[in-house]
């Protein structure tokens, strides 16, 4: 059986963030689970990763190239990837 790639977006998130707390709502709703990695920003590491990456605040999302913050931001990001190929 083959391995399957990682996720290719990282959410970093905060638990008790309302922001981060919509988001990780919207993930679930839209059955994107797969496509999106969540990273506690509550753990050192993952605040390190964050802060190397630039940002600062969260929800933050990383594609791999750029890190978009704030939950509209980081909605309308995951909403354009969903919608690759579907428009006619």
């Amino acid at each position: 059986m083959a391995e399957r790639p990682p996720p290719p977006f990282e959410l970093f998130h905060a638990i008790a963030d309302p922001s981060s707390a919509r988001v990780r709502r919207w993930v679930v709703d839209h059955d994107y689970g797969e496509h999106v990695r969540f990273r506690n920003v509550s753990y050192p590491e993952v605040q390190a990763d964050l802060s190397a990456r630039g940002g600062a605040e969260v929800p933050a999302l990383w594609d791999g190239r750029g890190l978009v913050a704030g939950a509209d931001a980081v909605i309308a990001r995951l909403r354009a990837h969903a919608d690759v190929g579907r428009a006619g």
